[in-house]
C-alpha cells in the first residue's frame, strides 16, 4: 500500500503529538482527520491557549475537531462528511445526517491525546487503533513513563507500539525498539529522542498495513507496573530523598514542574545541578519572586 492511501485520524495534544505529527508528514503520511483537546487558559494571565496539535493542523489545512467529550456517533458523522467531501477543510459542524462507512478510515493513531477512548471507538477503524507508548511495555504503563525511568535510575527505555484495547496501556505489542538512556540525561532531552525513534518506528509499522498486526506479542500481565500523572508537589526535595535520588528527581522533573525546595518559608527552584562524587550540588536557583542566581548554600 502506497503512504498517501492510507486513511487515518489522528489523536493527540501536547508537543510529543505534533511533532510526530511532522515526522509522518515528511514520510508522507496526512490524517483525514485530526481529534485534539479543547483551548485551555495557560501560563499567569490564563489566556486561552490551542494546544499544539491544534497550531499544526491549521499550518498543514487538516481538519480537526475539539471535542469536550467524543461519542461515537458523533464521530460516525464527522467521518461520514469527511468520505463524501474528500478533501479536508479548517472548519467544521456536527451534523447528524450521515453516517460513516468504516472501512473509509483504516486506522487510528493516538499519541498522547489526554482523554480515554471507549471501546466502541477504538474498534471503529477497519485495522483498529493503534498507540506510540514511551516505555519498554507493560512497565510503566500510564502518564509519566519518560519521567518514571529517569527517576527510577534506569539505563534503557524504549519505544512500544500497541493495538489498543480498552485498558489504558494492556494492548498486544505490534514493534518494540530499546533505547539507552544517558546517565545525565534530562526527561526533556531524553523525550526529544524518544519522539523521533518513535516516529521512525510508527512509519514501519504503518507502511505494513493492511496487515500490520502479524506476530502481535501479548503483554505478560504479572509484569506490569503504572505510572502516575505529574503533580506540581512532586518536584520538592525531600530532606530524606537519597543525593542519586535528589539529582534523579532533577533530571526527570526539568521541565516541569521542576525540582524545588523551601528556606525560610520561600519556594527556591532548582535549575541547574550536577551529581559530583556522589553529592547532589546544586549550581543556579531562582529564588521565590527573583530571577536565576548562582546557588550559595
Amino acid at each position: 500500500m502506497q503512504n498517501k492511501d492510507l486513511k487515518f485520524v489522528f489523536f493527540g495534544t501536547p508537543d510529543v503529538a505534533s511533532e510526530t505529527l511532522e515526522i509522518l508528514k515528511q514520510s508522507g503520511f496526512l490524517p483525514s482527520l485530526i481529534v485534539t483537546a479543547p483551548d485551555r487558559p495557560a501560563g499567569r494571565k490564563m489566556i486561552l491557549t490551542a494546544p499544539p496539535v491544534k497550531n499544526w493542523a491549521i499550518e498543514n489545512n487538516i481538519q480537526f475537531i475539539q471535542p469536550e467529550k467524543l461519542s461515537k456517533e458523533d464521530l460516525d458523522v464527522i467521518l461520514g462528511n469527511i468520505a463524501q467531501a474528500g478533501e479536508p477543510s479548517i472548519a467544521i459542524s456536527q451534523q447528524r445526517d450521515m453516517r460513516v462507512e468504516q472501512n473509509n478510515i483504516q486506522v487510528f493513531l493516538v499519541v498522547a491525546y489526554g482523554k480515554i477512548l471507549s471501546e466502541e471507538i477504538i474498534n471503529i477503524p477497519k485495522y483498529g487503533s493503534i498507540n506510540i507508548h514511551y516505555s519498554l511495555l507493560p512497565k510503566y504503563r500510564g502518564a509519566s513513563p519518560v519521567e518514571s525511568a529517569i527517576l527510577n535510575g534506569d539505563t534503557e527505555t524504549g519505544i512500544a507500539i500497541q493495538k489498543m484495547v480498552y485498558k489504558m496501556d494492556a494492548g498486544p505489542i505490534i514493534a518494540m525498539e530499546n533505547v539507552a538512556i544517558n546517565p545525565d540525561e534530562h526527561a526533556t532531552e531524553l523525550r526529544k529522542k524518544l519522539i523521533k525513534i518513535g516516529g521512525e518506528l510508527l512509519i514501519k509499522t504503518l507502511n505494513t498495513t493492511p496487515t500490520p498486526y502479524q506476530g502481535l506479542q501479548i503483554q505478560d500481565e504479572t509484569q506490569a507496573t503504572n505510572c502516575k500523572k505529574i503533580k506540581k508537589e512532586d518536584g520538592l526535595l525531600n530532606e530524606g530523598d537519597s543525593e542519586k535520588q535528589k539529582y534523579n528527581k532533577f533530571r526527570a522533573y526539568s521541565l516541569w514542574p521542576r525540582t524545588f525546595f523551601f528556606k525560610e518559608s520561600k519556594r527556591i527552584i532548582v535549575t541547574d545541578a550536577k551529581l559530583e562524587d556522589g553529592k547532589f550540588v546544586i549550581k543556579k536557583v531562582i529564588p521565590e519572586g527573583g530571577k536565576e542566581i548562582e546557588y550559595k548554600s
